[in-house]
């Protein structure tokens, strides 16, 4: 590669560790790369590092030893989360996506790429503590949230079937009780889509009593899988008292009044 001048070198690795969130970089790759010293390499990602820091956009880890290198971790900032969160409640908040029935109409916010991205990122941020080694979602709905969270993480995306697919091979079934009409339901895992032993987290759209979330982590259970973290973008108020105990929700919807036409969304915290 032809030699580059040091802006240029600085834009063109931001670009690389930026567009894989949490992949490791070894010194000797950018080096052999841009023809650079590993030493003027470490000047340049601390450039990186507190330009991305200052401007809540993540931060870059090192990571020491043979094997080590850098990484971009792309947690977000209180206010840039705070942001983010009141912006989406207020789009959903509008009368118009009231659907007869008390449902919520989420899926143009749900198929908006660059909104999934920043939340599949505060996801990352709240859960990467938890080092999971996938994500898991149900069809169809949460799988762009679910997507983005596992891009953020730079892990592989399962999916829970409601029907068994013949081109997915053997599977693991199990019929759940839907939390909040009582109903019988099925969901299905390939048996080779997680290691027995690896760690998941449960990423979906919506939650109301918890019954989906809760027959995806007995099929986890089943398949030898332990879940470490539950995440949903929207969570209603009622049943306050949820099958699943342990989850994080980014807003909560606390009533819809299809009289008024006046849906009550807000964010579920502030940082």
């Amino acid at each position: 590669m032809e030699k580059v001048r040091r802006m240029e070198r600085v834009v063109a690795l931001t670009k690389l560790l930026v567009d894989n969130p949490c992949h490791l970089f070894s010194l000797t790759q950018f080096s052999d790369m841009f023809g650079t010293a590993k030493s003027t390499l470490s000047e340049d990602m601390v450039t990186i590092r507190d330009g991305l820091g200052r401007c809540g956009f993540g931060t870059l880890e090192t990571v020491a030893g043979a094997a080590g290198g850098v990484r971009f971790l792309p947690y977000r900032s209180g206010d840039g989360t705070n942001r983010l969160l009141t912006e989406l409640a207020t789009k959903l908040a509008t009368p118009d996506r009231m659907i007869p029935g008390g449902f919520l109409y989420m899926l143009d916010i749900l198929f908006t790429s660059s909104l999934m991205v920043q939340v599949g990122e505060i996801f990352m941020t709240k859960f990467h503590r938890k080092s999971p080694d996938y994500i898991m979602t149900v069809e169809t709905k949460g799988i762009p949230l679910a997507f983005m969270t596992a891009r953020a993480f730079n892990l592989p995306l399962v999916m829970v079937r409601r029907d068994a697919k013949v081109t997915e091979g053997s599977t693991v079934s199990i019929n759940y009780v839907t939390g909040s009409s009582k109903r019988i339901q099925t969901m299905s895992l390939p048996k080779r889509a997680i290691r027995p032993g690896s760690k998941v987290l449960i990423i979906d759209d919506f939650m109301k009593a918890g019954g989906t979330a809760r027959g995806m982590i007995d099929l986890a259970g089943e398949v030898g899988a332990d879940v470490v973290g539950t995440g949903v973008l929207v969570a209603t108020a009622e049943p306050q008292k949820k099958l699943v105990e342990d989850y994080l929700a980014l807003l909560i919807l606390h009533d819809m009044e299809e009289h008024t036409k006046t849906i009550d969304i807000r964010p579920a915290f502030t940082d």
